[in-house]
């Protein structure tokens, strides 16, 4: 008999810590899937927003998230009148999906002083005193990226629930929610 290669799907304890272990890797490793997830706001006129953003920070003991944006994206403004998210992977090697709810916070200025002089310049001009991402222009290529510190946000994320669903021979689906002290409930798939 084969031994089972997502042995980690079969009980809740195993399914958390294996979560959590797909989403640290990501923090590190271009290549995992967690590396970029797909972040979901609400926009002010209360239409779903989804794009994808790099994960920069995943910590299990603290049920916390980051990535960084530039303070001039939509994303901001959504946050700030909801500051509720989703984030979603898909790892296709192991055949899971992970969902996220979070609580955010926008960090900035000070805050974020240190993640900003650890950033490569290169990626520096991601965040730009420029035109806001987003704004219309007239050809592709008409826009500037000036590197600027205040341009430079994180978006510090409290997990508050973490859903997977593995589709192996038998589908299992379970969340764990920071109000339960991520015990875990098996849920049909």
């Amino acid at each position: 008999m084969a031994l089972n290669p997502h042995s980690w799907a079969e009980e809740l304890p195993l399914l958390h810590e294996h979560l959590w272990a797909r989403l640290t890797q990501g923090v590190s490793d271009r290549h995992a899937p967690a590396r970029y997830l797909t972040l979901v706001t609400v926009s002010e006129s209360g239409l779903p927003q989804a794009r994808t953003v790099v994960l920069r920070s995943a910590d299990k003991q603290a049920a916390t998230i980051a990535v960084y944006t530039d303070i001039h994206s939509g994303k901001i403004s959504a946050l700030r009148a909801n500051p509720m998210a989703a984030l979603h992977v898909w790892d296709a090697a192991e055949q899971l999906q992970i969902r996220i709810e979070a609580s955010v916070t926008v960090l900035i200025g000070e805050a974020v002083s240190e993640q900003w002089q650890n950033l490569p310049e290169h990626a520096r001009s991601a965040y730009s005193s420029g035109l806001a991402p987003g704004e219309p222009i007239a050809a592709s290529l008409d826009y500037t990226k000036t590197p600027d510190e205040s341009a430079f946000a994180v978006l510090w994320m409290d997990v508050q629930a973490i859903e997977a669903l593995h589709l192996g021979q038998h589908h299992r689906r379970a969340v764990f929610s920071r109000g339960d002290g991520w015990a875990g409930q098996w849920l049909v798939p």
